[in-house]
């Protein structure tokens, strides 16, 4: 395997496949120099404020020391347990050429991983490699979907080509992946802010719904849902502070568990399947994104010119009645001779009754009123229709919302992901040319911009009325000293960090947890949830998402039953393999059945009904055939095990 990539997914990856599924790894990565990470403070001010904080939350916590290590925090963090195995081979390059990829043995190489920052970099090597190896698995990451997808075709089609045109076997060896760790990230990152979120794993119009629920209370019965997938830890005060991680004991999250340890636990919240259909969520539509944009009519006037019109018409629509019934004529002419005089373009009432006098200056008087009335309306819809194009600030009054720092990559996919839960959202950017910044425009979401180090900008977000504040910038003590703040203006306030070092992560977590016991806490590493799924499209296998519990990961793939003798030929409850693997789903969509000969009738007869979609009622007597395709969930190591392969020769490695 060939991993090439310049940030932290391309060393998990490496570490993935070297630790966890036990292949020779070359890792390709710029010169050392060129690879430093951001530095931990910016500026002289951020490193005294930041420190001061750091020792004002550890004094809180060894005071606290008697409360314990914090009985609601029940947060996650993001390390994989233990030291990561290194690649077999390191290659420094400051430019991926063709030189260094037939130096890195893409020729003889079974899959190579593009795992660069910049899409054009990842586009051109899967060019130059295909050309290279017209046999080589490529797995692709691109931040651009449409372009993703036209790339995966163009990329198949020329392995097709190169062995031989239409080769049936160019598509098993040659198949092109792309993939994106915004995307994989953005669903467990959005769900972590918001409580009683589902999980969502959703990809080619696939549907996996999963819920958190807390322990039942005495007397009760959990709903299993469909199946349960998880026990979470039976304490949230682990001594060791390894909360959610291997290192917990036996009061560690258990994945996958059977009916017997389902009905064992009390006490223990679960991780439960509600639904697994074809289906889409709910996208923003292009009607939904068009509303966003353009102003509705009530918002081009305040509520005051509003008033101000209606109360100038009802005195238009009263002196046309006192004309009808002093000067004796039709209503409709009386309301015509009221405007003529209301624009001032009606001969004078000389000769008149006096009352009709009376009426005409009155009328004057109300056209001069409406004049400033008229000018003020135009200068209001004026400025609404600019202020659509520009950055909304937050309303007064707002609270409940979800504060999220950061709109790069990852805070582009988490934005687009809270507004289809219709979940409120203050964003904080300090680039006002950052990537989201458009994409917050186009939805209508408030913006401040400004350096969150700063004093005054979280204020500005409303963070003393929010309901969770969600830090995904790529710098992590970017991330912390935001938390640090909010936790010193709401001390009970969820937090949701992206924080990449493990050990610091860990410290991180233990040190809020033990100093904010009664509030909740989570921190996430969008490459710990994405490296599974690279990890698995490098063998070939569909991985469609993946869901964090607690600190471990739980994956869905959909695997060909075929070649797999822990699965096909055994039933249902055969093939259950506790705290490895589970298949959760029959996909009658895409049998083999449509690639192979028809099954003989009688043997279709026992099957079930196989027109299109999931089958996932299935019964524990279900014998699994060699040409069914199903949807199953995995831990790493039961994936690992499922593809047979693993360490070589490792002893005390532990899989989540």
């Amino acid at each position: 395997m060939v991993v090439c990539g310049d940030d932290g997914l391309a060393h998990r990856l490496a570490a993935e496949l070297r630790g966890v599924y036990g292949e020779h790894v070359t890792l390709v990565v710029p010169p050392s120099e060129r690879t430093v990470r951001p530095p931990v403070v910016g500026r002289p001010r951020t490193a005294s404020a930041l420190l001061d904080r750091v020792d004002r939350v550890v004094s809180a916590a060894v005071s606290r020391a008697g409360v314990g290590a914090g009985g609601a925090a029940n947060g996650t963090g993001n390390g994989t347990g233990g030291q990561p195995a290194g690649p077999d081979r390191l290659l420094e390059a400051a430019e991926l050429t063709e030189a260094v990829l037939a130096d890195a043995g893409v020729e003889r190489a079974a899959a190579l991983a593009l795992v660069y920052d910049d899409d054009e970099t990842n586009i051109r090597a899967a060019l130059t490699a295909r050309r290279l190896n017209p046999r080589l698995r490529l797995v692709v990451r691109l931040y651009n979907r449409r372009l993703g997808q036209h790339i995966e075709e163009l990329l198949d089609q020329a392995a097709a080509l190169a062995v031989g045109g239409g080769d049936a076997a160019a598509g098993t060896y040659a198949s092109t992946t792309v993939l994106s760790d915004a995307d994989t990230a953005a669903p467990a990152l959005a769900a972590s802010a918001v409580v009683g979120t589902s999980k969502v794993v959703q990809t080619d119009g696939l549907l996996l719904r999963a819920v958190e629920r807390p322990p039942p209370a005495p007397g009760q019965v959990a709903d299993p849902g469909l199946c349960t997938l998880a026990l979470l830890s039976a304490t949230s005060s682990d001594p060791a502070g390894a909360d959610g991680s291997e290192d917990s004991g036996d009061q560690r999250p258990q994945l996958l568990p059977d009916e017997a340890a389902v009905e064992a636990a009390t006490g223990r919240g679960t991780v439960v399947l509600e639904q697994v259909s074809y289906g889409a969520g709910e996208p923003l539509s292009a009607r939904r994104v068009v509303a966003a944009a353009v102003p509705p009519l009530t918002s081009l006037f305040s509520r005051r010119l509003r008033w101000t019109v209606a109360g100038l018409l009802a005195c238009v629509f009263a002196l046309a009645v006192a004309l009808w019934v002093v000067a004796g004529v039709h209503p409709l002419g009386a309301v015509y001779l009221t405007l003529l005089d209301l624009f001032a373009i009606d001969d004078p009432a000389l000769g008149e009754p006096v009352g009709r006098q009376l009426l005409q200056l009155l009328t004057g008087l109300v056209g001069v009123l409406l004049l400033p009335v008229v000018l003020a309306a135009v200068l209001e819809a004026l400025g609404t229709f600019r202020s659509a194009s520009a950055l909304r600030r937050p309303p007064r009054g707002l609270g409940g919302h979800v504060v999220l720092l950061g709109l790069g990559k990852i805070g582009t996919r988490v934005l687009t992901r809270l507004r289809e839960l219709r979940i409120p959202v203050v964003c904080v950017e300090s680039d006002p040319e950052a990537r989201g910044v458009a994409t917050a425009r186009r939805l209508r979401v408030p913006v401040v911009l400004g350096d969150v180090t700063q004093e005054g900008v979280l204020e500005a977000a409303k963070i003393h009325r929010a309901h969770a504040l969600l830090a995904v910038t790529s710098a992590d003590t970017t991330n912390l000293e935001a938390v640090l703040y909010a936790r010193s203006v709401r001390p009970d306030l969820r937090v949701v960090l992206r924080l990449y070092d493990d050990d610091f992560a860990t410290a991180v977590y233990r040190t809020l947890r033990a100093a904010h016991p009664h509030a909740l806490t989570r921190s996430r590493s969008v490459t710990h949830l994405a490296a599974p799924a690279f990890a698995g499209a490098m063998f070939g296998r569909q991985i469609l998402g993946a869901i964090p519990v607690e600190r471990r990961v739980l994956l869905f793939a959909s695997v060909d039953v075929g070649g797999h003798p822990q699965l096909e030929g055994r039933t249902l409850a055969e093939a259950f393999r506790p705290g490895y693997w589970r298949v959760l789903a029959l996909d009658v969509g895409i049998t083999a059945d449509a690639r192979r000969e028809p099954a003989a009738p009688e043997a279709a007869a026992e099957r079930p009904d196989r027109t299109s979609g999931l089958v996932w009622n299935l019964p524990g007597t279900y014998v699994l055939r060699g040409e069914d395709r199903v949807v199953l969930a995995a831990t790493r190591r039961g994936l690992a095990e499922l593809l047979g392969r693993g360490p070589r020769g490792r002893t005390g490695t532990r899989g989540s």
